[in-house]
């Protein structure tokens, strides 16, 4: 079991490694290296969610009937003949249909590596393994984003041609890696949110429509994503120059101090989280990115400067540390949620969220800042903040102990109960 999770991570992180070398270039790509204009650019953003749209229920179906292997491998093989057409694409036309070709791939891989993890781990090591997984994940992106930069040249296309190119041999090297791994026949997730009927659920749908606490935890993932994830490249960037007059070389840097902050913070915060209710580590997400925001908008009453620099640098720091919470948390709450016969599809629905919300982000903060409305952006972004606190504090009234992490071995030292219990836990 050991020796396959470490397969799967490895993988993992290999393709982020990939993805890390255009991920930072894809606007400048299409807009200026192609010359197809920003509404070009922003249409391939659009394409990757309406991509997902369509691929990941197949995908959910796919891994719950056949298991998450095949359905990982279709999807990483995918994607990297998306990411060589999107590479060697000149035309509007070609540009948009390798963006869905490569959009889809894409989104497949992630719910069929989130059901790999959950199978090839068990309860007690199943936070270890996601943050791990979003460690290697920021790790592999950072590498590959410092040596990307060094080849690209935006006079020169043959250097993003490269880029893609790279990127696309990583995805097959995730397909390799990951398609010999030896994946247990079914979860080992031992709680559910609800036990299937006598003859299994009517369908994944239905079932998932049913499941109140499923609906609340995509509701504050949906508003956790445009917020942070969403807002991170497109958004907060253009506050930062267009307001604070952040030099894109300070913007490179806070990038790095963020993956720096989740790395050196990540299995340090497993371990106080591992005692903690998962429903309290979200909540206080959400107050760290409040924080994140109140230094936003302390740069952007100082603007310029030393005092800026240092608050646009803490913005990225600060949503480090809300990311290292959230590894350990949202993933196993999913896996302990969904019935053994639909991890892959409530995987899947996960994913779904996810995509749309950070395709919606950097419509709203793009807009907003570009209009002269940094003030309203950034109400609404600490507004946002506010409600996951909320949200997050309302959710444990849907999840069970387990669920939230809410029991703790507790020694009973009177009575004729056995020394060691399961017990509640009460505290936050």
């Amino acid at each position: 079991m050991a020796r396959t999770i470490r397969q799967v991570q490895i993988g993992n992180a290999l393709s982020a490694f990939g993805s890390g070398f255009t991920v930072p270039y894809m606007f400048v790509y299409v807009n200026e290296v192609r010359g197809l204009g920003s509404m070009t650019a922003w249409l391939v953003f659009t394409l990757f969610a309406l991509a997902a749209l369509v691929a990941l229920p197949l995908a959910g179906r796919g891994i719950d009937r056949y298991g998450p292997r095949p359905v990982l491998v279709a999807g990483a093989v995918t994607a990297s003949l998306g990411a060589l057409a999107f590479g060697h694409a000149t035309g509007t036309g070609h540009i948009l249909m390798s963006a869905f070709l490569f959009g889809a791939g894409v989104a497949v891989v992630q719910p069929a590596l989130a059901t790999m993890i959950v199978r090839c781990s068990t309860a007690a090591t199943r936070a270890h393994a996601f943050a791990l997984q979003f460690t290697l994940v920021n790790l592999g992106m950072g590498i590959g984003a410092m040596i990307g930069g060094q080849i690209v040249d935006v006079s020169r296309p043959t250097s993003l041609t490269l880029l893609f190119t790279i990127e696309a041999l990583m995805f097959l090297v995730l397909a390799a890696v990951t398609g010999s791994v030896r994946i247990p026949a079914a979860p080992v997730a031992a709680t559910a949110s609800a036990a299937p009927a006598a003859g299994g659920p009517r369908s994944d749908f239905r079932t998932l429509l049913a499941d109140k606490a499923m609906i609340r935890i995509c509701v504050l993932a949906g508003l956790i994503f445009f917020t942070c994830y969403g807002q991170f490249e497109s958004g907060v960037a253009a506050y930062a120059t267009d307001v604070v007059g952040t030099s894109p070389s300070v913007l490179g840097l806070a990038l790095g101090v963020n993956t720096l902050a989740i790395v050196a913070l990540q299995m340090i915060v497993v371990r106080i989280t591992a005692r903690r209710r998962r429903s309290t580590a979200i909540a206080a997400t959400g107050l760290v990115w409040l924080g994140a925001w109140t230094a936003a908008a302390v740069a952007g009453l100082v603007s310029n400067g030393t005092v800026a620099t240092a608050a646009m640098l803490s913005v990225y720091m600060l949503f480090g540390v809300g990311e290292a919470l959230l590894a350990p948390t949202l993933g196993p709450i999913i896996a302990d949620l969904a019935p053994a016969q639909l991890l892959g599809s409530y995987n899947a629905a996960f994913s779904l969220v996810k995509q749309v919300a950070v395709a919606m982000g950097p419509a709203a903060g793009v807009l907003l800042v570009g209009a002269g409305l940094s003030p309203a952006y950034l109400l609404v972004m600490a507004g946002s903040t506010v409600l996951i606190v909320v949200l997050a504090l309302r959710l444990r009234k849907q999840l069970t102990g387990p669920q939230d992490n809410a029991v703790r071995r507790q020694r009973v030292v009177a009575g004729s109960r056995p020394a060691d219990t399961l017990e509640p836990r009460l505290a936050a």
